[in-house]
């Protein structure tokens, strides 16, 4: 499980076992399809796509925040060490920009429930492509 979490986390460059997201998984992701065309088709471009194993640890808490995730397909949960479960991911939910944004470690722990296809995003591609989307509209 700790060595996909970090191919996941570690991967910036698309290698045969992953392939890259596609504009219209990306388009049906409430936050991403915002943006224009050509971002979003350059965001699936850099974007790693990854099928998941149930009772794999994508992210722990406490951990450097390094990726920005999206659901594309099955339930994950979310969960903290001091609270418990805290919610259910699904597809068309996203995870990883709180410590990405606020420069912070992962505030929760997130784990696939079952089979799962998540895409994800380095810190870089993040910065360029998504955190102007959490920004306020001036």
């Amino acid at each position: 499980m700790r060595a996909l979490r970090s191919n996941l986390r570690n991967t910036t460059a698309v290698s045969p076992r992953y392939a890259s997201a596609t504009v219209h998984e990306l388009s049906r992701i409430g936050l991403l399809a915002t943006l224009p065309g050509e971002r979003l088709t350059k965001l699936a471009a850099a974007m790693t796509r990854a099928d998941v194993p149930p009772g794999t640890e994508l992210v722990g808490e406490g951990e450097l925040g390094e990726r920005f995730y999206v659901v594309l397909t099955g339930l994950l949960s979310v969960s903290q060490d001091a609270r418990g479960e805290r919610r259910l991911l699904r597809p068309g939910d996203y995870f990883g920009e709180v410590a990405l944004t606020m420069g912070t470690t992962r505030t929760a722990s997130v784990r696939a429930l079952t089979p799962a296809t998540v895409a994800s995003c380095d810190r870089a591609t993040f910065d360029e492509y998504v955190r102007p989307l959490f920004s306020d509209p001036q």
